[in-house]
Protein backbone atom coordinates (compact mmCIF):
# COMPACT_ATOMS: atom_id res chain seq x y z
CA UNK A 1 0.00 0.00 0.00
CA UNK A 2 1.08 3.30 -0.37
CA UNK A 3 1.56 5.21 2.88
CA UNK A 4 3.58 6.73 5.40
CA UNK A 5 5.97 4.28 5.40
CA UNK A 6 7.17 4.44 1.81
CA UNK A 7 9.51 7.88 2.36
CA UNK A 8 12.19 6.55 -0.40
CA UNK A 9 12.96 9.27 -2.54
CA UNK A 10 10.19 11.44 -0.88
CA UNK A 11 10.84 15.37 -0.46
CA UNK A 12 10.37 17.97 2.45
CA UNK A 13 11.31 15.17 5.11
CA UNK A 14 14.48 16.48 5.73
CA UNK A 15 17.90 15.27 5.97
CA UNK A 16 18.59 11.86 7.50
CA UNK A 17 21.14 11.77 10.50
CA UNK A 18 21.88 7.87 11.60
CA UNK A 19 23.39 7.93 14.81
CA UNK A 20 27.19 6.61 14.13
CA UNK A 21 27.08 2.51 14.20
CA UNK A 22 29.46 2.49 16.73
CA UNK A 23 27.41 4.34 19.47
CA UNK A 24 23.95 3.88 18.30
CA UNK A 25 22.09 1.87 21.23
CA UNK A 26 20.17 -1.20 20.53
CA UNK A 27 17.39 0.36 22.52
CA UNK A 28 17.12 4.08 23.64
CA UNK A 29 14.47 3.24 26.43
CA UNK A 30 14.41 -0.10 28.62
CA UNK A 31 10.49 -0.77 27.56
CA UNK A 32 11.77 -1.11 23.75
CA UNK A 33 13.88 -4.37 24.91
CA UNK A 34 10.22 -5.79 25.88
CA UNK A 35 8.00 -4.65 23.15
CA UNK A 36 10.65 -6.16 20.99
CA UNK A 37 10.71 -9.40 23.19
CA UNK A 38 7.14 -9.22 23.15
CA UNK A 39 6.68 -9.30 19.91
CA UNK A 40 8.95 -11.67 18.90
CA UNK A 41 7.34 -13.95 21.63
CA UNK A 42 3.65 -13.54 19.80
CA UNK A 43 4.84 -13.88 16.44
CA UNK A 44 6.18 -17.40 17.49
CA UNK A 45 2.59 -18.20 18.05
CA UNK A 46 2.12 -18.85 14.40
CA UNK A 47 -0.89 -16.62 14.09
CA UNK A 48 0.55 -14.36 11.77
CA UNK A 49 3.45 -14.31 8.89
CA UNK A 50 5.78 -11.83 9.36
CA UNK A 51 4.64 -9.90 5.55
CA UNK A 52 1.27 -9.92 8.02
CA UNK A 53 2.79 -8.02 11.10
CA UNK A 54 4.63 -5.36 8.20
CA UNK A 55 1.50 -4.79 6.80
CA UNK A 56 -0.64 -3.94 10.22
CA UNK A 57 2.77 -1.62 10.83
CA UNK A 58 2.02 0.42 7.67
CA UNK A 59 -1.47 0.39 7.86
CA UNK A 60 -1.00 2.99 11.03
CA UNK A 61 -2.55 6.44 10.99
CA UNK A 62 -0.22 8.89 9.16
CA UNK A 63 -0.21 11.27 11.88
CA UNK A 64 0.52 8.27 14.19
CA UNK A 65 3.16 6.34 12.39
CA UNK A 66 5.10 9.69 11.68
CA UNK A 67 4.86 10.87 15.42
CA UNK A 68 6.44 7.52 16.59
CA UNK A 69 9.42 5.31 17.57
CA UNK A 70 10.20 2.24 15.73
CA UNK A 71 8.91 0.07 18.71
CA UNK A 72 5.89 2.01 19.18
CA UNK A 73 4.65 1.10 16.09
CA UNK A 74 5.88 -2.31 16.44
CA UNK A 75 3.55 -2.29 19.89
CA UNK A 76 0.69 -0.99 18.22
CA UNK A 77 0.52 -3.08 15.44
CA UNK A 78 0.85 -6.07 17.92
CA UNK A 79 -1.54 -5.21 20.28
CA UNK A 80 -3.83 -4.59 17.58
CA UNK A 81 -2.94 -8.52 16.15
CA UNK A 82 -3.65 -9.66 18.98
CA UNK A 83 -6.56 -8.18 19.39
CA UNK A 84 -7.84 -9.33 15.74
CA UNK A 85 -6.44 -12.78 16.38
CA UNK A 86 -8.54 -13.11 19.80
CA UNK A 87 -5.20 -13.54 21.75
CA UNK A 88 -6.66 -11.20 24.11
CA UNK A 89 -9.54 -8.63 24.20
CA UNK A 90 -9.78 -5.01 23.87
CA UNK A 91 -10.85 -4.06 27.49
CA UNK A 92 -7.70 -7.24 29.12
CA UNK A 93 -5.71 -4.92 27.01
CA UNK A 94 -7.51 -1.47 28.74
CA UNK A 95 -7.39 -2.94 31.91
CA UNK A 96 -4.14 -5.14 31.94
CA UNK A 97 -6.07 -8.26 33.26
CA UNK A 98 -6.71 -11.22 32.25
CA UNK A 99 -10.30 -13.18 31.91
CA UNK A 100 -9.43 -16.59 30.53
CA UNK A 101 -6.29 -17.98 30.05
CA UNK A 102 -6.03 -19.13 26.29
CA UNK A 103 -4.98 -23.40 25.70
CA UNK A 104 -1.38 -23.38 25.60
CA UNK A 105 -1.62 -26.46 23.45
CA UNK A 106 -3.41 -24.53 20.78
CA UNK A 107 -0.41 -22.85 20.21
CA UNK A 108 3.05 -22.83 18.72
CA UNK A 109 4.77 -21.27 22.03
CA UNK A 110 8.28 -20.19 22.06
CA UNK A 111 10.54 -21.24 24.84
CA UNK A 112 12.95 -19.41 26.55
CA UNK A 113 15.86 -21.90 26.54
CA UNK A 114 15.22 -22.23 22.96
CA UNK A 115 14.95 -18.22 21.46
CA UNK A 116 19.25 -18.70 20.52
CA UNK A 117 18.33 -22.01 18.24
CA UNK A 118 15.37 -20.44 16.87
CA UNK A 119 16.58 -17.03 15.93
CA UNK A 120 20.16 -18.78 14.94
CA UNK A 121 17.67 -20.90 12.35
CA UNK A 122 15.70 -17.37 11.06
CA UNK A 123 12.63 -18.30 8.84
CA UNK A 124 13.91 -19.37 5.33
CA UNK A 125 11.54 -17.97 2.15
CA UNK A 126 12.45 -19.82 -0.63
CA UNK A 127 10.00 -22.58 -2.01
CA UNK A 128 10.01 -24.51 -4.85
CA UNK A 129 7.84 -23.35 -7.34
CA UNK A 130 7.29 -25.12 -10.98
CA UNK A 131 6.94 -21.95 -13.65
CA UNK A 132 10.42 -20.67 -15.23
CA UNK A 133 11.70 -17.39 -14.65
CA UNK A 134 10.82 -14.94 -16.99
CA UNK A 135 13.84 -12.61 -16.82
CA UNK A 136 17.40 -13.88 -16.53
CA UNK A 137 21.00 -11.90 -15.39
CA UNK A 138 21.44 -9.11 -17.75
CA UNK A 139 17.50 -8.64 -18.80
CA UNK A 140 16.52 -5.01 -19.08
CA UNK A 141 13.05 -4.80 -17.26
CA UNK A 142 10.75 -2.20 -15.92
CA UNK A 143 9.57 -2.16 -12.45
CA UNK A 144 5.53 -1.56 -12.96
CA UNK A 145 3.98 1.55 -12.36
CA UNK A 146 1.35 0.07 -9.93
CA UNK A 147 -0.45 0.98 -6.77
CA UNK A 148 -1.33 -2.15 -4.79
CA UNK A 149 -4.17 -1.29 -2.27
CA UNK A 150 -2.07 -4.00 -0.01
CA UNK A 151 1.16 -4.49 1.38
CA UNK A 152 4.03 -4.72 -0.96
CA UNK A 153 7.19 -4.86 -1.20
CA UNK A 154 8.22 -2.59 -4.38
CA UNK A 155 8.88 1.35 -3.21
CA UNK A 156 7.20 3.84 -5.20
CA UNK A 157 10.60 5.55 -6.51
CA UNK A 158 11.32 2.35 -8.55
CA UNK A 159 8.08 2.03 -9.92
CA UNK A 160 7.88 2.62 -13.98
CA UNK A 161 11.85 3.01 -14.08
CA UNK A 162 13.99 0.60 -16.11
CA UNK A 163 16.43 -1.41 -14.25
CA UNK A 164 19.20 -4.52 -15.02
CA UNK A 165 18.31 -7.98 -13.85
CA UNK A 166 21.72 -8.34 -11.91
CA UNK A 167 20.63 -12.13 -9.32
CA UNK A 168 18.20 -14.45 -9.53
CA UNK A 169 17.47 -16.09 -6.63
CA UNK A 170 14.69 -18.54 -7.71
CA UNK A 171 11.32 -19.00 -6.08
CA UNK A 172 10.45 -17.23 -2.74
CA UNK A 173 7.49 -17.01 -0.50
CA UNK A 174 5.77 -13.55 -2.22
CA UNK A 175 5.14 -10.93 0.23
CA UNK A 176 2.07 -9.63 -0.71
CA UNK A 177 0.15 -12.65 -1.00
CA UNK A 178 1.92 -13.30 2.59
CA UNK A 179 0.37 -10.37 4.30
CA UNK A 180 -3.16 -11.53 3.58
CA UNK A 181 -2.80 -15.31 4.71
CA UNK A 182 -1.55 -17.18 1.46
CA UNK A 183 1.45 -18.87 0.86
CA UNK A 184 2.23 -18.42 -2.71
CA UNK A 185 5.86 -18.55 -4.25
CA UNK A 186 7.46 -16.55 -7.17
CA UNK A 187 10.69 -15.60 -8.64
CA UNK A 188 12.53 -13.15 -6.65
CA UNK A 189 15.51 -10.95 -8.62
CA UNK A 190 18.34 -8.00 -7.91
CA UNK A 191 17.51 -4.96 -10.03
CA UNK A 192 20.18 -2.54 -10.33
CA UNK A 193 18.52 0.94 -11.29
CA UNK A 194 20.75 3.48 -11.96
CA UNK A 195 20.32 6.97 -10.14
CA UNK A 196 19.94 9.07 -13.06
CA UNK A 197 17.05 6.63 -13.90
CA UNK A 198 15.58 7.35 -10.84
CA UNK A 199 16.13 10.46 -10.24
CA UNK A 200 17.39 13.09 -13.25
CA UNK A 201 20.26 14.06 -14.31
CA UNK A 202 20.94 15.80 -11.19
CA UNK A 203 22.33 12.39 -9.88
CA UNK A 204 25.38 11.37 -9.61
CA UNK A 205 26.21 9.43 -13.05
CA UNK A 206 27.43 6.23 -11.32
CA UNK A 207 25.58 5.84 -9.00
CA UNK A 208 22.97 3.17 -8.36
CA UNK A 209 20.41 1.27 -6.63
CA UNK A 210 19.82 -2.10 -5.97
CA UNK A 211 16.26 -3.27 -5.23
CA UNK A 212 14.85 -6.85 -4.50
CA UNK A 213 11.82 -7.43 -6.39
CA UNK A 214 9.51 -10.32 -6.96
CA UNK A 215 8.46 -11.04 -10.93
CA UNK A 216 5.22 -9.93 -10.55
CA UNK A 217 6.36 -6.29 -9.90
CA UNK A 218 8.54 -5.90 -13.15
CA UNK A 219 7.56 -5.88 -17.32
CA UNK A 220 9.99 -6.83 -20.18
CA UNK A 221 11.43 -4.11 -22.03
Amino acid sequence: MNGPHDMGGMHAYGAINPEPEATEPLFHEPWERKALALTLACGALGQWSIDEARSVRESLDPALYTSSSYYQKWFEALTRQMVDKGLVTAEELETATVSQVPDAGAYRVLRADAVDKVYAQGGPTSMAIDNAALFKVGDTVRARNMNPVGHTRIPRYVRGHPGEVVLWHGGHVFADDSAVGVRRGEHLYTVKFMARDLWGEAAPAADSVMVDLWEPYLEAL
